[in-house]
C-alpha cells in the first residue's frame, strides 16, 4: 500500500486533491523541502524539518505565511518567539527578520507572496 502511495504523491498534479503533508517526507538531521507552485506572484512552498534543525535569521522581501501541518516550531520574527503546532499558522512580515528552530519535527506549507 505505501508504494502505492508513494507514486500517487509524486505524480501531484493540478485539479487533484492530496493530504499535504504526505507530500514531503522527513530525513534524519536534514530539511527537506518541495516546490508545489511557481508564480511571478508567489510561490508555495512544503517542508519537513527534523527536530532541532531550521533557518538561522533572515529576511525576505516578501510576505511569507507559513501553516504548520505537523509537530511544532519556534518561530522568531523581528525578536519576539512564537510557538507555532500543528493547525496554526503566522504571518511572517515582508522585511521583517526570521528564523525557525523544530521543537520537534514539523511540516509547513510556506506561501510566498510577492508584491
Amino acid at each position: 500500500m505505501a508504494n502505492d502511495t508513494n507514486k500517487k504523491e509524486s505524480k501531484f498534479t493540478a485539479a487533484q486533491a492530496f493530504p499535504a503533508a504526505t507530500l514531503v517526507d522527513y530525513q534524519p538531521g536534514s530539511i527537506v523541502s518541495r516546490e508545489i507552485l511557481n508564480k511571478s506572484t508567489g510561490k508555495v512552498t512544503l517542508f519537513a524539518f527534523d527536530a532541532d534543525e531550521g533557518l538561522s535569521e533572515h529576511t525576505s522581501p516578501y510576505d511569507a505565511l507559513v501553516q504548520v501541518l505537523e509537530g511544532e516550531v519556534e518561530i522568531t520574527i523581528a525578536g519576539n518567539r512564537h510557538r507555532v503546532a500543528a493547525g496554526e499558522l503566522i504571518l511572517m512580515p515582508a522585511n521583517q527578520p526570521h528564523a525557525l528552530r523544530a521543537l520537534k519535527r514539523f511540516k509547513m506549507i510556506l506561501t510566498m507572496i510577492r508584491s
